[in-house]
């Protein structure tokens, strides 16, 4: 809906008055980042909302996407129980899948709103249907990325960025709420995962679609995270899938031996999104090579257009320049990014483009709406608030496209009102 220009200027006072207020920072966050000050941003409070409307809003999401009408708006599906307890995932509705992203998705957000039952009941059922482990296999101690909603596996091999969020969010779970047994031991079990994702070691091996050889998630010379661990394909990269706000966790509380490995990761990320990111847009490819140049993989080679997967892109450098503020590259990107999206016109602008910002179709879609509104935690532009209001208008998301759109819907709606939070059992240095 398209604003009224007392709104949008009501909208530019409150950022300059704010950024002045706040410094060159100008969120709140401190020189030394969210997660040093405990200052998380409210950007809703900054464009005018009251904190009452800022709860409701996030609550009725989650109700409508967790626990409203399971055939038109809720993607948790509860599926019985186990000998460890309730079980239940997070549906792609438009594939008909359930995938390690969505319940790894799922799992930030119960965590960030402390609904523990969720958490585990995912958890659970990723444990239970998605985890592989026969040591002679492939994907051995990863998640399958795709299975079907009775368990059965459409692809065995991991999607990283699932084991990503996966432990960032079982290390949240331990500092909240403490560790259980077996398989509630959260610490121990991010700390298993972790040792994974870098060390373990190339297995050759039977899957259902053939004979494949994978390594580890994490490409020990480049230090960055790879597309996929099958070697046919390990030698590449997804910008959407490097996050050096998690980095910077793991170099906190995982495994000691480690921690500098995940602190060189972190920055090796941030240099990666500044390389990817186009100098005029700050659009990122779906698919990269290691030295940030676009990959069009050959089953898609579209792959090296600003697609659905590079959405993500600007919330993971947005949330790492808020929570950490190590790298002022990241303000000058977001600022990039939302210059370019404002000048297609802010109720208009396309889902997929060419980096170069040639438009490429896909209409207006929540998904990015909600991304781009992330990356105000870090914008300086008043142009920043005016992102955060469209995402606040938007309607929560309902329908066959649901999935992928309610998912960044809702972790938008914790980032700009300062509920998404890094949860660590002791300050961070």
């Amino acid at each position: 809906m398209p604003k009224s220009a007392s709104i949008f200027c009501l909208l530019l006072l409150a950022t300059s008055l704010s950024s002045l207020a706040q410094g060159s920072q100008g969120q709140g966050a401190g020189p030394a980042g969210a997660v040093a000050s405990g200052r998380y941003p409210n950007l809703f409070a900054e464009a005018g909302h009251t904190r009452p409307d800022v709860e409701e809003k996030i609550q009725a999401a989650f109700q409508q996407l967790f626990h409203g009408d399971p055939a038109t708006q809720a993607v948790y599906h509860e599926a019985g129980s186990n000998a460890d307890g309730p079980l239940a995932y997070i549906h792609d509705v438009n594939n008909d899948d359930v995938r390690s992203e969505g319940i790894s998705y799922g799992m930030m957000i119960a965590v960030q709103l402390n609904r523990k039952r969720e958490f585990d009941a995912l958890w659970n059922w990723a444990m239970t249907h998605m985890y592989q482990r026969d040591p002679s296999h492939p994907a051995y101690g990863y998640f399958a990325w795709s299975v079907r909603t009775d368990g059965m596996v459409n692809d065995p091999m991991p999607a990283p960025d699932g084991e990503e969020y996966l432990i960032t969010a079982l290390y949240f779970a331990a500092a909240r709420w403490g560790n259980g047994q077996n398989p509630y031991d959260y610490r121990a079990q991010a700390d298993r995962l972790l040792r994974n994702v870098l060390h373990r070691e190339a297995i050759t091996g039977q899957t259902i679609h053939g004979r494949m050889t994978a390594l580890g998630l994490f490409d020990p010379k480049t230090k960055m995270v790879r597309f996929t661990p099958d070697v046919t394909n390990a030698a590449h990269t997804d910008a959407s899938y490097h996050l050096p706000a998690f980095y910077e966790v793991w170099a906190r509380v995982g495994p000691q031996a480690d921690r500098a490995f995940w602190h060189e990761a972190a920055q090796v990320s941030r240099d990666y999104l500044a390389t990817a990111a186009h100098p005029t847009t700050a659009l990122t490819p779906d698919y990269g090579n290691f030295d940030g140049t676009p990959w069009a993989a050959p089953w898609r080679p579209d792959s090296a257009d600003f697609r659905y997967d590079a959405w993500r892109s600007a919330m993971n450098w947005s949330v790492d320049g808020s929570w950490w503020a190590r790298d002022h590259r990241e303000v000058e990107m977001s600022n990039r990014l939302q210059a370019f999206f404002a000048s297609q016109g802010m109720d208009a602008y396309q889902s997929l483009y060419k980096l170069d910002g040639a438009p490429l179709g896909g209409g207006s879609v929540t998904g990015l709406i909600a991304t781009n509104a992330v990356a105000s935690l870090i914008a300086t532009d008043p142009r920043r608030l005016a992102f955060v209001q469209t995402l606040w208008e938007r309607p929560v998301p309902s329908g066959p496209q649901r999935y992928y759109n309610g998912m960044l819907y809702l972790m938008a709606l914790l980032h700009c009102s300062g509920d998404f939070r890094a949860w660590l059992p002791h300050p961070s240095p």
